[in-house]
């Protein structure tokens, strides 16, 4: 089994990737991408997950770990394997304020509008579910990140049930910093 986070960016993909690990997981990352002001307990990246539109098969490197797969990529995952699917959710309203947050500290002011970028994700979320719902080898948790912030114990609950692994629901909640919960719409 090959498990995976996903989502937009900024929709609590980081934070997830850190729940798991602390609840026992593997996380295939290699900490390229480092911590920072937006993302204090680290991004949890692997870059290589880029590459899954032109080289699929380095998904193998992720059995038996959890590994973070934006949604724009998802669907480059090859058949063959069998997945579980940790799909982060958050309102577009906060992932668009987080984005422009971030965009802002790193010096870049020059943005898509808002209602143009909210079309896309719509559109990009929708065809992703669709897409998803047609790949017998890919199973679907959707966790909405507010809901996890409120009660991290169910959530953490309720993962490892889906994943059918001992983890650590404890320290997996423990993860949860609501002080972190920013750009809140």
């Amino acid at each position: 089994m090959i498990t995976i986070v996903s989502g937009l960016p900024r929709s609590g993909t980081s934070l997830m990737m850190q729940m798991l690990t602390a609840g026992g997981m593997t996380m295939l990352t290699d900490y390229e991408r480092k911590a920072d002001v937006d993302n204090p307990k680290g991004y949890c990246e692997w870059e290589p997950a880029k590459q899954l539109p032109k080289e699929p098969n380095r998904i193998d490197e992720a059995e038996g770990k959890v590994v973070k797969v934006i949604s724009q990529l998802l669907l480059s995952v090859p058949p063959g394997r069998n997945y579980k699917v940790i799909f982060m959710e958050r309102p577009l309203p906060e992932v668009l304020a987080s984005q422009d947050e971030m965009l802002k500290r790193r010096g870049k002011t020059d943005s898509v509008s808002h209602d143009v970028l909210t079309k896309a994700f719509t559109n990009h979320l929708r065809e992703i579910g669709e897409a998803l719902q047609k790949r017998s080898e890919i199973e679907v948790l959707r966790i909405g990140y507010r809901r996890l912030l409120q009660d991290p114990k169910r959530h953490a609950d309720t993962i490892k049930e889906f994943l059918g692994l001992n983890l650590n629901t404890e320290a997996m909640a423990e993860q949860v910093d609501p002080t972190l919960y920013r750009n809140r719409k």
